[in-house]
């Protein structure tokens, strides 16, 4: 099983940016603690950030057929890119919009996502927990599929005999 994560704009200078809102925590401090809730549940994770649209465009077509899931953070992307959120639909893997600050509580531009309605859901609010929350809720709606398929796999096997 594969997660890719992708970083929207900006999201390389957490740890240094406005601490007051994203906290003191470096993306590569995020991404560690992930990548070890990772190796815990036999998962393959891959991380991306980009400043650039298009760039995280590329990134998300390249997971159909190479990941399982997607976990994101399109950072100021979420409130314009049709781009993205075109993307996320056009691959239709089950995807985890993260955000770090509540984006509800801010300001009012922040408070509409473009990708959100086409993300299987959206974690706000928690700070860097919230990548966490998203790798294991990710998790478990894998699992979910899979223990699915398992059983559609079994009932077309009966059915067939």
């Amino acid at each position: 099983m594969k997660i890719v994560v992708i970083q929207g704009p900006n999201l390389n200078m957490l740890g240094h940016r406005e601490q007051n809102i994203y906290g003191p925590m470096k993306l590569e401090q995020i991404h560690e603690q992930m990548g070890s809730v990772a190796k815990e549940n036999n998962v393959e994770i891959e991380f991306f950030q980009s400043n650039l649209e298009g760039e995280i465009v590329d990134k998300i077509q390249e997971c159909l057929g190479d990941a399982d899931g997607v976990i994101i953070n399109p950072a100021a992307y979420s409130h314009t890119s049709i781009a993205i959120r075109d993307a996320i639909s056009a691959v239709a893997l089950p995807t985890i919009e993260v955000h770090i600050s509540n984006i509800f509580r801010r300001e009012e531009f922040r408070a509409k996502s473009m990708t959100a309605p086409v993300s299987t859901g959206v974690i706000s609010g928690f700070g860097p927990f919230g990548y966490h929350l998203a790798l294991i809720s990710l998790l478990q709606i894998l699992g979910e599929m899979e223990a699915m398929k398992k059983a559609e796999d079994e009932q077309a096997k009966t059915q067939s005999n």
